[in-house]
């Protein structure tokens, strides 16, 4: 990068220049992404596990191990984003719609994902809403 003269200007640590990246947790915004994106990345491991016990009927033995490691990874993770939800909610200005959103989101497979995009195109997500 160039300043006015010509002369060079080292960006931010951290910062690249263009979007945050998924994995920045330095602003509120950022870190309720970051929880949408694990929440769904989470909810798609428990329903492929759950998928390899009901469907395929995996033996006790077998596959069913991966229902009882992404259920509490699941869990967790959805503590997890219920949470940060709730406290981006006063520095992100988000109304009691919102904030209702964001938390009916958590339930349905790839809902926090699907209300982080919506978010970020109303303008919802800081330097992440999409302008």
């Amino acid at each position: 990068m160039t300043g006015q003269g010509g002369e060079g200007v080292t960006p931010a640590i951290g910062h690249t220049g263009g979007m945050p990246s998924v994995m920045d947790v330095s602003t509120p915004a950022t870190r309720f992404r970051l929880l949408a994106v694990l929440e769904a990345i989470s909810w798609a491991g428990l329903l492929i596990a759950m998928f390899f016990k009901w469907v395929v009927g995996a033996e006790p033995t077998d596959l069913q191990l991966g229902v009882q490691v992404m259920g509490p990874i699941h869990g967790a993770v959805f503590l997890g984003y219920v949470l940060v939800s709730l406290l981006v909610a006063r520095p992100l200005a988000w109304n009691n719609k919102t904030i209702f959103l964001a938390l009916l989101a958590s339930i349905p497979p790839f809902g926090s994902v699907i209300f982080e995009r919506w978010a970020a195109r109303r303008g919802e997500l800081a330097e992440l809403s999409l302008r």
